[in-house]
């Protein structure tokens, strides 16, 4: 099963619990897709962040993103253990399945760690 440095687990784990405490919606926006960028290796960590991304979407009621999130739901463990979610993606409805992103640098060093 692909894995997740420890350092990214963790900040996956910051993010989420940000998402769920930040002051406005679009804040929540940036740390999900900051956690989904995170989480893309591990099928569960992924699908839960989709999971969450779905439930942002209705209480919002944005038909289209709350449709793209359960389309990303059924493709995320799939997608994570065939090991072609694609870098840097933020997870949106908005943004393709398959479209690689720029990762932040923040990010990208915490899922690459340098080998010593």
């Amino acid at each position: 099963m692909p894995r997740i440095p420890h350092a990214a687990r963790i900040r996956y784990q910051q993010e989420m619990a940000a998402a769920k405490t930040a002051a406005d919606d679009e804040q929540r926006w940036t740390h999900l897709e900051r956690a989904h960028i995170l989480s893309q290796p591990d099928p569960w960590l992924h699908t839960r962040n989709h999971i969450a991304m779905f439930a942002l979407a209705v209480r919002q009621r944005d038909r289209r993103e709350a449709l793209g999130q359960i389309v990303r739901i059924i493709v995320a463990a799939p997608g994570s253990l065939a090991g072609i979610a694609p870098e840097g993606n933020t997870g949106r409805a908005d943004v393709g399945l398959r479209q690689t992103m720029s990762t932040p640098p923040e990010l990208a060093a915490l899922l690459h760690p340098a080998v010593a």
